[in-house]
This record gives structure tokens, sequence and C-alpha cells, in this order.
């Protein structure tokens, strides 16, 4: 897998540690922080100016510290994250799906564009030009997030079944590049299945770096991949062993890595 980038670290950094710090963290801290992962300073300040840049971090001072806390939207991005990243779902077929049919005007080609991508970010799959398609356990959360991004006007939702005429499976591997989404987590489990037996004799401050390199690297996998039933997966599916590493991975190491964290912000 890519080399995580200081800027995706830290984003992965407030999902995991930053809220339970109040949601603010001084700079000095999270150089002294990131360093565990090998990131230089001069790394992780341009890192944290582009992400005041785009609205997800907020320039602010506390008792005279410089410092940086989440914006209001990087709170509900987070918040969306939580219940995408850390859920297992356990999805039937007879949940059944939701589509998205979505028009928008010519003039407006840009907002056509986000839409798009962003439906792709979630999950959805594409049936026809306009007419997007996911399993129904993320209607809330695309219903939010078009919300959130002033899109929803574009867009009509539909709760559906399938009833005919094509196989299923066979739809869902032209509605999904599968192949893709299995080579992620290939890749994953790849590099993570022997951190996975070797983590119990780790200091806090190296569980604190693991838990956050594997954090990083598995955040986007539950939005490539849209968590359909396991009769329409592949028969080698990879996405139960990543998973189970994953989450065996932050069972235990996650707890040990905020201790560290605090070790580091009470200096």
């Amino acid at each position: 897998m890519k080399a995580p980038t200081p800027r995706s670290l830290i984003v992965s950094f407030f999902g995991a540690y930053g809220r339970e710090l109040g949601g603010w963290i001084a700079v000095a801290d999270l150089v002294t922080l990131l360093g565990r992962l090998g990131v230089d300073a001069p790394a992780v300040r341009s890192a944290v100016s582009r992400q005041k840049q785009r609205g997800f971090l907020q320039a602010r001072q506390a008792d005279g510290v410089a410092g940086y806390s989440l914006s209001p939207e990087a709170e509900e991005i987070l918040a969306d994250g939580d219940r995408r990243i850390y859920l297992r779902q356990d999805v039937q077929l007879s949940d059944g799906w939701v589509l998205a049919v979505f028009s928008v005007p010519e003039t407006e080609r840009h907002r056509r564009h986000l839409l798009r991508s962003r439906l792709s970010r979630l999950g959805f799959g594409t049936t026809a030009p306009g007419v997007w398609i996911a399993p129904s356990h993320l209607a809330e959360e695309a219903r939010h997030t078009l919300e959130r991004l002033e899109l929803a006007a574009y867009v009509d939702l539909f709760h559906a079944d399938y009833l005919a005429y094509a196989d299923l499976r066979d739809s869902a591997a032209r509605w999904w590049d599968l192949g893709a989404v299995q080579a992620g987590y290939a890749e994953f489990s790849a590099q993570f299945l022997a951190t996975d037996t070797d983590t119990d004799s780790a200091d806090d401050a190296d569980a604190f770096a693991t838990y956050l390199r594997a954090l990083d690297a598995w955040r986007r996998m539950p939005y490539r991949d849209p968590g359909l039933p396991p009769e329409l997966l592949p028969q080698d599916w990879q996405g139960t062993q990543a998973a189970d590493i994953f989450f065996g991975l932050h069972d235990r190491l996650r707890g040990r890595g905020l201790s560290y964290v605090k070790s580091v912000v009470s200096r």
C-alpha cells in the first residue's frame, strides 16, 4: 500500500484520538506524536496548514499555546466516518437497495461532478446515467451527506427491491469494481497480518504508531466497499479476513495508543 501522507495521518489522528482531547491539540504535541510515525516537523506543519485551508482544522490558542481544533464540518465528517469505519454490517439480500436518481442542469456542471464523486465515495454503483444504487444500509448516510453538501435538491432517493431480469450477482459485478476492492483488502491483509500477531510486546508509543498506520490504511476500505450481501460477493472474498485483522488491532492497540497520546499532551 502507498505510504500514508502527513495530511491523511492528521485526519486519522483526529478521528481516533483528537476528539477525546476536546478536539484541540498543541502544534508541538502533534509534531511529537506524528514523529513516532517518521513524519518530520516541517511536514506536519505544512499538512496542518493545508488542512486549515481546506476547512478541516481551525487555528486556536489555549492558554497562550498555538494549536488547532476541528471545524464544525470536520466534526460531522468524523462522526459519519465513525459509523462507517467501525461498524461491521450484517447485510441481508432481503434488506433491499437505495436508488439515487439525479438530474443537474448543464449550467451547474460542477455540482454534477461533486454529486457523482460523493455518491461514488459513499459506495454507490452506477446502473445507468443518473441512476446510482447501493445497499439500503447506506440510505441515511447518503441522505445526511447530500444535505450537508447542499446537493439534496438535485436528487431523489428511493428504497427498492430487485425483481428481474438479470442475474443479480452478475449485475453487481458491473455496477461496482469488486476486483479493485478485493485487491485493496488483500493488500491491507498482507501489510498488517504479521503486525496482527506481533503487538503484545510493543510499548504504548509503538502501539499508537501501529494503530494509526492501520487505521489510516483501513479507513478508506469501507468506503470503497459498498457492503454487499454475501450472496453477491466473489467466493474468495478478502474483506472478512481484512476486517478481522483491523478490528483485532483496534481492540488491542487503540486504548494503549490513547494512553501514549495523553502522556504526550499532559507534559
